[in-house]
């Protein structure tokens, strides 16, 4: 269900995410024009919180336009905040734009709880053949991690969500240890097992 409170709770995270990255950008994407009671309170919402981030640039962007500049353009956006349906369609659109919807990360935050897991889902059709890039789920843990260290969480959370993130890097930069999604001709042990040695485990 589209709410006050759920609209307000994940543009309040979207401008929180934005003021922490170099282009501090947010863009809401929607369908007010049509959907003018859901889409409307959740635009609603935005504008209010963007009201209290003056130093983030905020921009309105109608779902199906955003599509086709995604394709176009994608360099154009850092921080998108959108309501579920949308989402869900925009990120596969933008993992395949990245390289690949195995590189994927992805995270459901909640207000106390929070769940890591690939962005694509379990890809059966491809089960136990070693071609599955772990990229998105290795990723997703990282995420999981940073949210963890955000919440206050004991231990030192954010510099190993940090070692991940370089982990995942050092293994995309070279041919060898990507999977052949990417063009590269490592099985998914294969990938998984660059970035653990890249971490030293």
């Amino acid at each position: 269900k589209v709410t006050r409170r759920a609209s307000a709770r994940i543009a309040e995270a979207a401008f929180a995410l934005a003021a922490t990255r170099p282009a501090r950008h947010v863009t809401a994407v929607h369908k007010g024009n049509v959907l003018r009671v859901s889409d409307g309170l959740f635009l609603e919402e935005c504008r209010r919180v963007a009201a209290e981030f003056p130093e983030i640039t905020y921009d309105e962007v109608l779902v199906d336009a955003m599509a086709a500049h995604l394709v176009r353009a994608p360099e154009r956006y850092d921080v998108i905040v959108t309501t579920n349906m949308y989402g869900d369609i925009l990120s596969d659109l933008a993992g395949e734009l990245s390289g690949s919807l195995g590189l994927a990360a992805s995270l459901n935050a909640g207000a106390e709880h929070a769940m890591a897991q690939a962005q694509h889902g379990s890809a059966p059709d491809i089960a136990g053949q070693g071609l599955a890039n772990p990229t998105g789920l290795i990723g997703s843990v990282a995420m999981l991690l940073d949210w963890l260290a955000s919440r206050g969480a004991r231990g030192r959370y954010a510099e190993a969500a940090g070692a991940i993130a370089s982990g995942l890097e050092a293994a995309l930069a070279k041919p060898e240890t990507r999977t052949p999604d990417l063009g590269g001709g490592a099985s998914t042990a294969g990938m998984a097992r660059a970035v653990a040695i890249s971490l030293g485990t």
